[in-house]
């Protein structure tokens, strides 16, 4: 485990990685003695700064959700992060690179609450019972640190989470078979990449619960409002300036950004 000091020398290095668009060493690198619960730490004292600087908390952020993808960073669970709502960006948007590192982008559902989710205990029923509607999204990932890198490092910095684009058709979480939401990845009108969202822990909505059952063991939990990313059911697709990025989701619709 990390003293006090490192954990907050760790963070001040992912801030200015973030604000200067140049990673950071691997923390695993500068501190041999990191452990997960030092990630979380880290990423929490990240998340508090930006709060303190005025960012709003919008929701979080699941990762790791695929035993093949557990398995390459060392891990039996998924990870997570948090959504501010600087991170957001609309359907049809053109989204600047000159502050990203290595940008990528996966496809994944989106859950709105509209209840709170307080575990422990928290089952697949709770969370279709708290969801308001489910809707397809984007998430735009990104380093701070530089690859390869471990579990530690992804959960310092904040699950790899750098954005999230939210379009195409809200559905009610029981009015379709979650499971079976499938969709393609298109890079200039090129598939890249497809999927089905049942890839996610068997089912999206289990990933939310683990998440719900996950903050109780940090005192905290899911708020109504709140915008819970799933868990990506594609593998990552890199951008690039000029990359235009096609998301379609069958009757759910579509989600199209540009990157300049």
């Amino acid at each position: 485990m990390l003293n006090a000091s490192d954990r907050e020398r760790a963070a001040t290095l992912l801030i200015e990685a973030e604000r200067s668009g140049v990673p950071c060493q691997q923390l695993d690198r500068l501190f041999p003695d990191i452990e997960i619960a030092d990630s979380y730490a880290i990423q929490k004292r990240i998340i508090d700064d930006k709060l303190g600087r005025g960012a709003v908390l919008r929701g979080h952020k699941i990762g790791l959700t695929s035993k093949a993808m557990q398995s390459t960073v060392g891990i039996n669970e998924p990870d997570y992060g948090h959504l501010l709502d600087s991170m957001f960006y609309q359907d049809g948007e053109t989204i600047s690179t000159k502050t990203l590192i290595v940008p990528r982008v996966e496809m994944e559902l989106a859950f709105v609450l509209g209840k709170p989710l307080t575990g422990p205990n928290v089952s697949l029923f709770d969370v279709l019972d708290a969801t308001d509607y489910v809707v397809p999204a984007l998430e735009l990932i990104d380093g701070r640190s530089q690859y390869p890198r471990r579990i530690v490092d992804n959960i310092a910095d904040n699950a790899a989470c750098a954005g999230i684009v939210l379009g195409g058709r809200p559905v009610k979480p029981l009015d379709v078979d979650l499971r079976w939401v499938a969709g393609l990845l298109l890079k200039n009108g090129v598939i890249e990449e497809s999927g089905v969202s049942a890839a996610v822990l068997g089912h999206p909505g289990l990933a939310v619960a683990w998440l719900a059952n996950k903050l109780a063991q940090h005192d905290t939990s899911l708020r109504a409002g709140h915008v819970v990313l799933a868990g990506s059911f594609t593998r990552t697709v890199a951008v690039a300036r000029g990359d235009t990025l096609h998301a379609d989701y069958g009757p759910l619709g579509s989600i199209s950004v540009h990157f300049s």
